[in-house]
């Protein structure tokens, strides 16, 4: 939050500070009109009615102000006055709407709407020049306040450092045992269990062919020491040739295997 800083006057620079007679005026009127929107607890029953009376009971003098600020405005300005006017007021309506000092700001104003049903309207000008500090002043007590509050964090700080903050986060964690255990795949491979442990042996894994396909092998026509015939695979791989497709039907594949038995054995 922005506060607004104390010049060297000792006068805080809000919107209410150094403005004419004529924008003290509106200026209360504004806070009026905030209070009666804004104030709508049962204990401030009756803040609207006392706006209304208060602009019907000024209305002429209200009028009066409101050409007089145009003339300010235009005079500061030039061209640009209306658009200048329109934002210093929409800063005057948030400056009152201020949440945190709203239960004061709409307690002061109720007091003054009811004070100012007794005020005739040769007197609202002196009315709202003691009426407009008395709402400033409650926004003065909480900057002072915040201020404070500032400072005692800082010495805090100092003092014992920053809190800690913490976020709780939701997720999964691994466990710390390196065992993975694969669940059966399709096909004919066996589960396996993996160790990433580099030290532990390596096991060997037998696994069924996942072709039906007996492998070829040709006989040698010689004999081993221990007497069993000694065989060899082939030097070629099977020779496939497609057959004739007729009207979208695939014939089935020949196979031709060459069984020469080869001639450096």
């Amino acid at each position: 939050m922005t506060i607004p800083m104390v010049a060297t006057t000792g006068v805080r620079q809000t919107v209410n500070a150094n403005i004419s007679s004529a924008q003290t005026i509106w200026n209360l009127r504004s806070a009026l009109n905030v209070a009666a929107l804004n104030c709508q607890d049962p204990e401030y029953t009756g803040l609207v009615d006392n706006y209304a009376a208060f602009l019907k009971r000024n209305e002429k003098q209200l009028s009066t102000t409101n050409r007089a600020l145009t003339s300010e405005f235009r005079e500061r300005y030039g061209v640009t006055y209306r658009d200048q006017q329109d934002i210093y007021m929409t800063q005057v309506y948030n400056y009152f709407a201020l949440p945190p000092a709203k239960n004061e700001f709409c307690d002061v104003s109720f007091a003054i709407s009811n004070e100012a049903l007794q005020v005739v309207p040769a007197d609202l000008e002196t009315f709202a020049a003691t009426a407009l500090p008395r709402i400033e002043g409650v926004f003065e007590d909480f900057f002072r306040s915040y201020e404070q509050y500032r400072v005692n964090l800082q010495a805090w700080i100092s003092q014992y450092g920053p809190p800690a903050v913490t976020t709780p986060v939701q997720g999964y964690t691994n466990g710390t045992d390196t065992t993975v255990g694969l669940g059966t795949t399709v096909g004919s491979s066996a589960p396996i269990t993996v160790n990433s442990a580099p030290s532990d042996a390596q096991t060997a894994i037998d696994m069924e062919p996942t072709t039906s396909q007996t492998p070829v092998v040709i006989a040698t026509g010689d004999t081993a020491p221990d007497g069993e015939p000694v065989v060899t695979l082939p030097t070629e791989g099977p020779i496939f040739q497609s057959g004739e497709v007729v009207q979208g039907e695939q014939s089935e594949p020949t196979i031709t295997i060459d069984d020469t038995p080869d001639p450096q054995n």
